[in-house]
């Protein structure tokens, strides 16, 4: 029997994508006791989530308006859109270097403040565009810090654009490493690449490990001249250092994506409104894939690209599904198994993975859990949610 399902949107999200959800779904901005929620930009963190929500998906990369945390210790998965915007913050980034190398903004406000005569302007131009003079991009060397979708993309670019490229990333995955471009230089940390960069382009989240990344101490050695471009996520740079190294000469330019009054005004720095992904493309490509992996989970119990769930998928071999989050403790599916083989319900397949603290285990049955054995599992110490998933 086809199980009707509501999910709350958050923030206008691309009918492309609402269209991926199946046709039984009641979807909408006001819609109550939701099963999942989809939302781009609304910050959740005071947030009273309903109980009844079982997935939240987030159309984009970040998640820091999203109280993960607290949604992990209810065994609720958070998804989002690993890649789908890359190719838009990519241009965002090539379009930063080149305004910064052509000094292309300052000049732009340098002629908004002509006047007089058109032979007065032209006059008063060819006077003073030698302080705009620029430098080309061929021969540079670009510095990625994070080596993701994003940075494996810019990567590709600076290299078709002529420049050397030189990239750091602890926590490469195998998928990205592949991705690279076979040019990029590797970097032991994140000093190396400020010490050879030119351009310095950072694409990390958001962390404690990562906040104030780039501070006044990291800014001190990189290439007198830099430039420096931000548009991962507001906090990764400590604004007062960068403002500070423009103003004694250290840095060249800084371009991100993130307004703030420390930088508003400053005649080397351009903030841009958080345009990063703003294409129609990126936002379509984020609803559709962060729809498909809400629409696969509440299914099926399948898991892609949460980021605080490991990737679990399963193909359906039984009419009779059971989907559990848990935490990452010993004994847990022998705990499982028991209670199924106490309630004589036979294993068809079974399926379980870790993620740091949390772990999730699909089980296909040869017959139907009763209410009785589904509240068995959830009493199981360490189990965070249990859902029963027939096809």
């Amino acid at each position: 029997m086809v199980q009707a399902r509501k999910i709350l949107t958050l923030n206008a999200i691309s009918a492309k994508g609402l269209a991926r959800l199946p046709a039984h779904y009641t979807v909408g901005g006001d819609v109550v006791d939701a099963d999942g929620i989809l939302v781009r930009s609304a910050n959740m963190h005071e947030m009273e989530i309903p109980s009844s929500v079982q997935a939240i998906a987030r159309a984009g990369a970040g998640t820091n308006n999203i109280p993960v945390k607290k949604l992990s210790e209810r065994g609720v998965p958070v998804f989002n859109a690993p890649g789908a915007n890359a190719n838009a913050v990519k241009e965002l980034v090539i379009a930063g270097m080149l305004m910064a190398a052509r000094n292309i903004v300052p000049a732009i406000r340098f002629v908004e403040g002509l006047a007089g005569t058109d032979e007065d302007m032209h006059k008063a131009t060819e006077a003073g565009k030698k302080a705009f003079a620029g430098s080309e991009l061929p021969g540079r060397t670009l510095g990625v810090i994070g080596l993701g979708a994003i940075g494996s993309y810019v990567a590709e670019a600076a290299i078709k654009l002529g420049m050397n490229v030189v990239g750091f990333d602890p926590a490469i995955t195998v998928d990205a490493a592949w991705r690279l471009p076979s040019q990029v230089r590797r970097a032991e940390n994140v000093e190396d690449v400020l010490r050879m960069a030119d351009y310095v382009s950072l694409h990390v989240p958001l962390l404690d490990a990562t906040r104030n990344l780039i501070n006044a101490q990291r800014i001190g050695v990189m290439r007198p001249g830099a430039v420096l471009l931000n548009f991962a996520r507001e906090g990764v740079v400590d604004n007062l250092a960068a403002i500070e190294a423009l103003d004694a000469g250290k840095l060249h330019a800084y371009m991100c994506d993130f307004p703030a009054n420390a930088l508003k005004g400053h005649a080397r720095v351009v903030a841009l409104p958080h345009l990063g992904a703003s294409t129609e493309e990126a936002e379509e490509n984020c609803a559709v894939m962060v729809a498909e992996q809400l629409a696969d989970y509440l299914e099926n119990g399948n898991i892609l690209n949460a980021v605080n769930f490991p990737n679990v998928a399963m193909a359906r071999e039984s009419a009779f599904r059971i989907a559990i989050a848990n935490a990452n403790v010993p004994n847990m599916v022998g705990q499982i198994s028991a209670v199924l083989a106490g309630a004589g319900i036979n294993i068809h397949n079974m399926l379980n993975k870790s993620r740091g603290d949390m772990a999730y285990t699909l089980v296909d049955i040869d017959s139907a859990a009763t209410d009785a054995v589904l509240q068995q599992l959830s009493a199981i110490a360490g189990v965070l949610a249990v859902r029963n998933l027939p096809a």
